[in-house]
């Protein structure tokens, strides 16, 4: 049985949450403030958090950002705002979905199931990539290699934390290092789990990836921008597919 930790302040908003998906099969369970959410994330142990972003003793967005800190679990945002500031806000805190109130439950059933499904077959599928990969010795040459199994990206020796989408991202330039993907390509890559995912989307992600993986973001050089048409993964010594 998946678990959901819904963190929101409004106790009916929240009851309803739990009662649908508690219906729908998913262990709930439910915290008012950000300071019971965050400590849930250890205790609990979620499959998938349902955050809302005005609570009473921490703006959302930040604790967005501690649970990306402490864990890859992904993130939907439960939000009356709906201007792309703020999606795009969300995103750079984070977050892997984002849904403005008032919404359908049958779409927010549907989104978790597709967010919940999508890590479980990546943690699956990774985990056989992972166990071949611990019997290789690592090429220290190879800025950027992927652990499979914590999902997140070993830079130059040191473990690295990314979003979901963030991942794929960066395990698709290592697959095809030197081939020039669109934007709508590298949309098409996450789609359906960043359902919110646009070209301004895809910068964001990119402009993230460059903090995490480049001596110098503002100067990047593996991560390169195809003006007029994408981006490339360029490092030298990638010619060995990373899965």
């Amino acid at each position: 049985m998946y678990k959901v930790l819904v963190i929101e302040d409004d106790v009916m908003m929240s009851d309803m949450l739990s009662m649908y998906l508690s219906e729908e099969g998913y262990s709930v369970m439910q915290a008012y403030r950000a300071e019971d959410g965050l400590r849930q994330i250890a205790e609990f142990a979620p499959d998938l958090v349902l955050l809302d972003l005005i609570l009473p003793d921490l703006d959302g967005m930040e604790v967005c950002a501690q649970i990306r800190r402490r864990s890859n679990v992904p993130i939907m945002i439960l939000s009356m705002k709906s201007e792309v500031s703020e999606r795009v806000q969300a995103l750079k805190a984070g977050a892997d979905d984002y849904m403005c109130k008032p919404f359908s439950m049958h779409e927010l059933t549907a989104r978790v199931e597709a967010l919940i499904r999508r890590s479980s077959t990546m943690m699956h599928s990774e985990f056989g990539q992972q166990q071949a990969a611990a019997a290789e010795v690592p090429d220290e040459r190879e800025p950027i290699q992927l652990d499979f199994e914590r999902r997140l990206l070993l830079v130059r020796g040191r473990l690295v934390e990314t979003t979901f989408s963030e991942y794929e991202l960066m395990k698709l330039f290592l697959a095809h290092p030197g081939k020039v993907f669109s934007r709508e390509e590298l949309i098409n890559a996450i789609r359906g789990f960043d359902s919110f995912v646009t070209d301004r989307a895809i910068d964001v992600h990119i402009v993230n990836l460059r903090k995490k993986i480049e001596k110098n973001p503002k100067e990047p050089r593996l991560i390169r921008t195809v003006w007029g048409f994408g981006y490339k993964y360029t490092a030298q010594q990638s010619s060995r597919s990373q899965g």
